[in-house]
Parts: structure tokens; sequence; C-alpha cells
């Protein structure tokens, strides 16, 4: 495998040698599988200006993991799920995968072996395959594969807890025919850093359902990118956030039509509280040329519990074809509706217990599309435990 690649200049751009031209959009960003490819991000970057890159310092720097930094258990998972991937030129691995900042490319180089989560053909698992990644401190990378073989059906949960400074690659392929639902949740503790980029592939009738949970951590950024390739290929892709003081949550979104007749769908919920707390969502959709009938919504609703917190929502859309069933975006970020509180209240609920149901009803619309009742049943009690230790404070 070449160790770095280079996305193409698009046609009627400033030769770079001539000029510089800012990436403005998530689809001119650049590739590399080699570190020096990135220069060390300032956040004046696009794709950077809206993270606190200093409490990002570990996962920047090229250094190799630290033995021990997290362990990953696969307990119950079915047999044969779980393949060999060794080396950089190991099978599937890179197949999609394209390092698009620095951190990911560090997390390639270091990553010298890679988790192989494989779904035979044909399969329909009825329990989740469940990854847990466990940080036990210090300086870890990752690069995860998650593979549906054709006409496979199944549930992927990787469950992030503990602590640790971690950078990770997921890389997602969703094969002909095959239906993946693949659900990502960070309950690190609070001194956590969680850098991830998920790429994803979706085939031909193919469907992928992407679930991203973030909960625990002082700063997490999972950047799903999500190319619907084969026609007829759908995408559905949710998020659950929920910032107290302090937390730093983002995920910046990226969804490409780019088979015919593909459908897409994108909806990120998040609530917030305490002095400082920043949740940010950046959702970019292109419906490319050759994306007929497409139908795409993408949108991002937040809700502000407290004075002192901040939600950052750009919702960006890009069509290249006119021939579309339909495509739209939208973002709202603002307080509890006050008419909500006052209908509650009238039939003789509580104000804090009105709150609480609003904001239970607001994110476990989300917690339901994960598709594991277990996990609903956690999410739901760790949202109430995020309230009452908003309320205490």
């Amino acid at each position: 495998m070449t160790t770095a690649t280079t996305a193409p200049a698009r046609e009627g751009h400033i030769d770079p040698a001539a000029a510089f031209v800012p990436v403005q959009t998530r689809s001119e960003r650049p590739t590399s599988y080699d570190p020096a490819d990135f220069g060390q991000p300032t956040g004046r970057e696009v794709n950077w200006k809206h993270t606190p890159v200093a409490r990002l310092k570990a996962l920047l720097a090229d250094e190799p993991t630290a033995e021990g930094a997290v362990a990953y258990g696969t307990d119950g998972v079915p047999e044969g799920v779980i393949v060999a991937s060794m080396g950089h030129d190991a099978a599937v691995r890179g197949e999609h995968f394209r390092p698009e900042d620095l951190p990911s490319a560090l997390a390639w180089k270091h990553a010298a072996n890679a988790l192989h989560v494989r779904i035979p053909a044909d399969a329909e698992l009825d329990a989740p395959v469940r990854v847990d990644v466990t940080g036990t401190g210090g300086l870890a990378h990752a690069h995860v594969i998650v593979e549906a073989l054709p006409h496979a059906r199944a549930t992927v949960l990787l469950y992030h807890s503990g602590t640790a400074q971690y950078a990770q690659n997921v890389e997602i392929i969703v094969r002909d025919g095959a239906a993946l639902n693949l659900v990502t949740v960070q309950r690190w503790d609070d001194d956590a850093v969680h850098v991830s980029a998920h790429q994803a592939r979706v085939d031909r009738d193919a469907s992928l359902t992407h679930v991203v949970v973030s909960l625990g951590g002082g700063v997490v950024r999972v950047n799903p990118s999500v190319e619907l390739a084969g026609p007829g290929a759908d995408g559905k892709l949710y998020g659950l956030s929920f910032a107290d003081g302090g937390q730093h949550l983002e995920s910046q979104v990226y969804l490409h039509h780019k088979g015919p007749h593909t459908v897409g769908d994108v909806l990120y919920k998040g609530a917030l509280q305490g002095a400082e707390a920043h949740s940010v969502w950046i959702g970019d959709v292109l419906i490319g040329p050759d994306a007929t009938g497409t139908d795409s919504y993408e949108a991002n609703r937040n809700l502000v519990l407290t004075e002192g917190a901040r939600a950052d929502s750009i919702p960006n859309l890009e069509i290249e074809t006119g021939d579309i069933v339909g495509a739209g975006h939208a973002s709202a970020t603002g307080r509890f509706d006050d008419e909500q509180l006052f209908y509650l209240q009238a039939r003789g609920i509580p104000e804090d217990e009105a709150r609480r149901l609003v904001v239970l009803g607001f994110l476990g619309e989300i917690a339901q599309k994960t598709g594991i009742p277990a996990l609903e049943e956690e999410l739901t009690a760790a949202i109430e435990e995020e309230l009452a230790s908003g309320a205490d404070a």
C-alpha cells in the first residue's frame, strides 16, 4: 500500500503552487497516510477552529502508544467474527479509509494491527457484537475495521470508558445488501481525551445506521464520514450528547451521496449545562453529480439548560445534480419550551419534574435509535444522573 495519498485538486481550483486557496468544504480536504503531510493545527483551520486544540496536545505528537494504555474486551463475541488483521497492508485495511487530519494519520501510523470485526455473509446476529474499549491511562492509537459481508445483518457496539489520550480510526464497510447498525458510546472519565475518525462506505442496496453517543470525557471529537456509494444505499446518522461544565463534545458529520437513488437521514441532538459546557456539530452533505434520485435531510437540535453553556451548529449542503427527490437541512438551539413546561405544570407536575421529562423526551428519541434496549435504559439513567448533578451544582 502506498504510504501517502493526497486528494487531487478539484477542477477549477487555483494551482496551490501559484496561490494559497483555503479548504472550505469537506469534499476538498486532502488525505494522507503520512503524518508529515499535515501541519500542526493552530485552531484557525476550518476543521479545527471550534476545537480546543491545546487540550489535544498528546494526540498531536508523533509518539507511540503507551504499553497497556487501553484494553479491548470482546467477551461474548461469536466465534469467527473477530478476524486477524496484522500490519498496515492487511486485507481490507485501507480499502476505504484515508486519514484527513493529523491525529488520524498518527493513529494509522502507530496502530500496527487493526481490530477487525467481520460479520459473515448472510448471517443474522440477534445479539449485539460488543467491543469494550477501556482506558487505563496514557496515550493510545487504534484502527478498527467493521465489515458487514453481503446480505449480513448485525449490530456492533463500541463502548468506551476509563481514561486515556485516545486517537482512533474506525473503518466501516457495508457490502451489497447488508444492513449494519453501528453504535459508538463515549462514557469516559472526566480527564479523557478521545479523537476519532469514522469513515464508512455503503454499497449497493445496503444500509448503515450509525449512532454516536457522547456523555463522558473532557474532550470528545467523533467525526463520521459516510459515502453512499452504491445504487439504493441508505444511511442514517444519529447523535446524542450531554455536555457538562468544562466538557467539549464535538461531531463533524459528512454524508456523501455518490450513487443514484440513495437515501440519507442525519439527526443529532444535544443538551448542555454548566459553565463552559461546549458542543460542536458541523454537518456537511454532498449530493454528487451521479446521485440522481437522492433523498436527503440533516438536522441538529440543541437544548441549553443553564447560563454559560454554548452550542455551535453549522449545517452545510452541496448539490451537484438537479435530478433529486429532495434535500434540506435545519439547525436550532434554544432553551426550554415555555409552552411545554406550562402544559406539564398545569397538570400538577412540579417544575423540576417537568424539566426532567422534557429533556428525557428530547434526547430519548436518539437513545431509542440505538436499537439496543438494555443500552437505551442505561442511557436514560445516565441522562437522569446528568440532570440531577446539574440541579445539585
